[in-house]
């Protein structure tokens, strides 16, 4: 087993992957940027490295640095968490070169998984079905275009090097498709350093379901069921669940038993996750594999009783998996929220800043993964996720009021968060009901944000309630202060001229 494993990553994941290497006796490295210094992360750590400042691609991007650091301390095995370079095949050949273990899939199989279109040319042949789209990257606006009207609309252009809602676009008609096109290109340059996107067809009331899929060295590979993603943002997941509501069993053997031929098509190490949509039909369709952990693993892990981490630190060992397929079990419902330190009454503005106060929910069933404590300093730099508050429960409907009871028990003071934005998607109907598809915060973006007004509105209202009632207070302790100023005036001038009549009775002069 390794002796110290250094956490190429920050945040929520860095504190996650310290604690189970805590509990396996494991020391760690943690690595900062001048924005993290203070950083959880870092004072967790039994030791700390500085790479640079502030911006990604000068501290937490640097391979070199990063390598620096685990040959500076010693560290024998390197987890990149997710993001940053948790996908990069580059990466993991300098961890070879440096003879330092990667935590992670090899370099071959990241890269083959890392080029969309790629990735699907080989699931084709290993007979994975696909979502009708272009077999190879195009940078020609008009062959794209021409391709794009062959399927039919809409389409959706996606970046060929990458994934997580960049680079992508949804096009309704031929006629937005030219600026849609450069638009993606010009996202994917900036998220991957590769402009190159390829067109695929658009999928009517599209679900997003996941599946979590784990391979060791020994020729093992098992799926550990789904996750439902489809509560999305602009691409980006907000709250993922499992099991979905939409899979029956049948459907998700089917499921489970293709992402692990995607993962064996590509001789897979370690985590992994196959996303794939399901259409009203509830066709199934690859989409992409991640060649990583992902955010919401632990919505896999509550339900299942198992510690993902400890499974990939393992795996890099060289110990082969603790379950079969058929010992695999998983019980109850899981869900996960994400906490986005974002203004939803903003456009989803990032809010950066201190926390003056931040209370965690607790109770039976709920877990909290963070990376932030009172009186830490949000970056402006990084992604705006400050937490993740994960529920269990034996059923959906039970998962779903413990989570809205730990989502009105989370407060965090300082900074606006997305906290409110939460409880309105977990009570709405289409949600409580299991029956929504990607596009349903889209198709009830007004209504939710009419809500968010709504209740700044009230809080306006209380505010200024408190505040004309400090007004009147204050009035009145200023009149009150001047009658008895007055009346004390009143008391001074009739002593006197109660002296000057007793003088005058005396004769005093």
């Amino acid at each position: 087993m390794f002796r110290k494993i250094l956490v190429a990553n920050r945040g929520e994941i860095a504190v996650r992957v310290i604690r189970t290497c805590r509990e396996m006796g494991i020391r760690t490295v943690a690595v900062y940027s001048d924005a993290d210094r203070g950083a959880l992360h870092v004072r967790m750590a039994d030791e700390a490295v500085r790479l640079g400042p502030a911006p990604s691609r000068e501290s937490y991007l640097r391979i070199d640095r990063i390598i620096d650091a685990a040959k500076a301390t010693g560290a024998d095995a390197i987890h990149p968490g997710y993001g940053f370079l948790s996908e990069q095949a580059p990466f993991v050949e300098a961890c070879d070169a440096a003879g330092i273990t990667f935590i992670g899939p090899r370099p071959d199989a990241i890269a083959a998984m890392g080029d969309k279109t790629g990735a699907r040319q080989r699931m084709i042949q290993a007979g994975v079905p696909v979502v009708p789209g272009m077999d190879e990257p195009e940078s020609d606006v008009n062959r794209a275009r021409e391709f794009a009207r062959s399927i039919g609309f809409p389409v959706m252009i996606k970046a060929a090097a990458g994934g997580g809602g960049r680079g992508m676009r949804k096009v309704e008609s031929e006629e937005e498709f030219d600026a849609s096109f450069a638009a993606a290109q010009r996202e994917a340059l900036a998220a991957f350093g590769d402009d190159r996107v390829y067109v695929e067809k658009f999928l009517d009331k599209p679900r997003h379901v996941e599946i979590q899929v784990f391979a060791d060295a020994h020729g093992n590979c098992i799926h550990l069921f789904e996750r439902e993603c489809s509560v999305q943002r602009r691409h980006q997941k907000v709250i993922e669940e499992s099991p979905s509501p939409i899979l029956d069993e049948d459907l998700r053997r089917r499921m489970g038993e293709v992402a692990v031929r995607a993962a064996r098509a590509v001789n897979y190490l370690g985590a992994g996750t196959c996303e794939f949509l399901v259409d009203a039909n509830k066709n199934f369709y690859f989409l992409e594999m991640n060649t990583r952990l992902q955010v919401e693993h632990p919505v896999t892990e509550l339900r299942c009783g198992v510690d993902l981490v400890r499974w990939q630190i393992e795996v890099a060992a060289g110990k082969p998996l603790p379950l079969r397929q058929e010992e695999v079990r998983a019980q109850g419902h899981a869900i996960e929220a994400r906490i986005n330190a974002e203004d939803p009454a903003k456009n989803f503005m990032p809010s950066p800043g201190k926390i003056t106060y931040l209370r965690l929910p607790g109770g039976p069933g709920t877990r909290i993964d963070s990376g932030v404590y009172p009186g830490y300093t949000v970056p402006m730099a990084y992604d705006s996720m400050i937490a993740k508050l994960i529920v269990w429960a034996p059923t959906r409907e039970q998962a779903i009021q413990r989570l809205q009871r730990a989502l009105s028990e989370f407060v965090v003071k300082g900074i606006t968060t997305n906290i409110g934005y939460l409880k309105r998607i977990v009570a709405h109907p289409e949600f409580l009901s299991g029956d929504y598809d990607t596009t349903f915060l889209a198709r009830r973006a007004e209504e939710l944000r009419a809500a968010t007004n709504g209740e700044l509105a009230r809080v306006a209202l209380v505010a200024s309630a408190v505040y004309q009632y400090q007004l009147d207070k204050n009035r009145a302790r200023k009149l009150e202060f001047a009658a008895q100023g007055a009346a004390a005036a009143r008391s001074r001038w009739a002593e006197m001229g109660r002296l000057r009549a007793l003088g005058r009775a005396g004769g005093v002069r």
